[in-house]
């Protein structure tokens, strides 16, 4: 049987002379409707609260840093703004749009959230969030029997959130590629997610048993009249509860979603579009890599603790909030060794710290890495490893030239050629200048054909994986006085080549940059919420 993983992954790919097959330009007059609402239900307005806790940068990182809060409208409402709120508006004469604390591809936002609570401050059912509004949109109310289920399962304190993908939001722009970056958005949104748990001391599980079916009767999926082209596809659940509880359940109980399922959910999803292009093989790939329920696992992680080589002057919250993407870079901009190394440090995947912790696979990503700007190390290419399983294997594949010199006995990074290598970067990253004006850039290295041959579905969590690097990579460059950039368009064959690979054993699945940043002058910046109040009163 084929792997129409492996294919569609094949066939999207960019080339130098021709790239994946898209419209080729932007249909304005069809663009997707950036918010989802679910008319005809109750909205659970959430308070914004006037104050962030205040917690230092490490806790971004460190779960067991904070003291665990109490389950309540006001932490739940302050664990959604910090994770997937909106964070500015931005402006020009004539338009304008929103910035999330979530980063998205082509900001379009495939990713939708919703909550399952358990009865806190008579929060007690079914939820979507809804990020414009602040607001959770009652999809149904849960009776006690379940409730009372889901917290004998659990035996802890805590809420269900889950993440589907409008992949029509993605394929409008970015044509038949766009299954690969509503993927990489689910692991920014991961990330967040556990960001923003860690500060009120709360840690974050994947529900790895969980199947795709399953979500879809959890959610009422299986009973919501959907535009055609616009439905949501469900991804993943995660379980938030204290941090000072160890472990939890990986499942959802049969009986648990076979009651949930059978109740009468309400609301009508908007329609986001007035027409749509269907790329087949995007509902091909999602079909094949659909997850079944399967049986509870445990993975890997580093059992070591982070280099804390620098501090930032920002806090966890503030650091959240000022999360952009940059789109030029001063081509001057020299980052130190240390902090480098310290940056890097921390896309680790270790036990008891964010994001990893999370447990969403086996680590399956390495870095390659082009220096540009980075006092204390020559420039070149470099290789970096989060975890060293497939050391031997990637070293044995890549070219013999290769150095793969040590640089320091503290970090698994590896020299592999000297030289000026901003043009190369451009290149590959699709001819991008913000690739090779920045301090450093990177390609995410993955473990490919070993991984989704065994379970097609983990073709996303690969993605995830790389989403969730590159939230960290994002927050860790506002923490230093820089700024990031997720770049999904690269030459993915070209990565290959430099490397020496023959095969897909490994792909390049996302690349990123970081640097100091230019601001563009003529947008104006407006308060994430400026308008809640005049809104809320209609």
């Amino acid at each position: 049987m084929k792997n129409i993983a492996i294919y569609y992954h094949e066939r999207t790919k960019h080339h130098i002379d021709r790239l994946a097959k898209s419209l080729g330009y932007l249909d304005w007059a069809n663009q997707p409707e950036p918010f989802r609402f679910y008319e005809g239900t109750k909205k659970i307005e959430l308070p914004l609260l006037k104050e962030d806790q205040k917690c230092p940068y490490i806790a971004l990182y460190d779960i067991k840093r904070c003291s665990s809060k109490n389950f309540n409208i006001n932490t739940i409402s302050k664990f959604l703004e910090l994770s997937l709120g909106l964070s500015a508006w931005k402006s020009i004469p004539g338009s304008q749009w929103s910035l999330r604390m979530n980063p998205s591809s082509g900001n379009l936002h495939p990713t939708e959230s919703y909550l399952i609570i358990p009865d806190y401050n008579g929060l007690k059912g079914i939820y979507h969030y809804n990020p414009f509004l602040h607001a959770l949109e009652e999809r149904v109310v849960l009776p006690n029997k379940t409730v009372n289920k889901i917290r004998e399962h659990f035996k802890t304190d805590g809420f269900l959130v889950v993440l589907t993908s409008i992949f029509w939001r993605e394929a409008w722009k970015y044509g038949e590629r766009a299954y690969r970056y509503c993927q990489l958005d689910i692991g920014h949104a991961i990330a967040a997610i556990t960001f923003s748990a860690s500060l009120l001391g709360w840690r974050v599980k994947y529900l790895n048993a969980v199947g795709d079916e399953q979500i879809e009767k959890i959610l009422g999926f299986h009973k919501t009249v959907w535009t055609e082209d616009e439905e949501e596809f469900p991804e993943l659940v995660l379980f938030v509860f204290p941090n000072n509880v160890e472990d939890v359940p990986r499942s959802i109980p049969d009986e648990v979603v076979d009651e949930i399922g059978s109740l009468q959910f309400k609301g009508i999803p908007n329609k986001l579009s007035k027409e749509h292009v269907r790329w087949n093989v995007i509902y091909d790939v999602a079909e094949f890599v659909k997850k079944p329920k399967t049986e509870e696992r445990k993975f890997k992680l580093n059992e070591s603790k982070p280099l804390w080589i620098v501090d930032s002057k920002l806090s966890a919250p503030q650091i959240i909030r000022k999360r952009r993407s940059a789109v030029a870079y001063d081509r001057k901009t020299h980052i130190d060794k240390k902090t480098f190394i310290h940056m890097l440090d921390k896309t680790v995947p270790r036990r008891n710290f964010s994001p990893f912790d999370t447990e969403i696979s086996n680590p399956s990503i390495n870095l390659l890495l082009f220096i540009h700007r980075v006092h204390g190390l020559e420039k070149g290419l470099y290789f970096f490893f989060r975890y060293e399983e497939d050391k031997e294997q990637i070293i044995k594949k890549s070219r013999k030239e290769f150095l793969w010199n040590r640089v320091s006995d503290d970090t698994e990074l590896y020299l592999l050629y000297p030289g000026d290598f901003e043009y190369t970067a451009k290149i590959v990253s699709c001819k991008q200048d913000i690739a090779g004006d920045s301090s450093f850039s990177l390609g995410m290295i993955s473990k490919f054909k070993e991984v989704i041959g065994k379970d097609s579905w983990m073709y996303r969590n690969l993605h995830w994986e790389a989403g969730m690097i590159g939230q960290v990579l994002y927050l860790e460059a506002e923490a230093h006085g820089v700024r990031g950039t997720g770049i999904g368009c690269f030459f993915d064959d070209l990565v290959h080549e430099i490397l020496g690979f023959r095969d897909n054993d490994f792909q390049t699945l996302y690349h990123f940059t970081v640097g100091g940043h230019l601001e563009d002058t003529r947008l104006r910046t407006l308060p994430p919420y400026y308008y809640l109040e005049d809104v809320r009163k209609k």
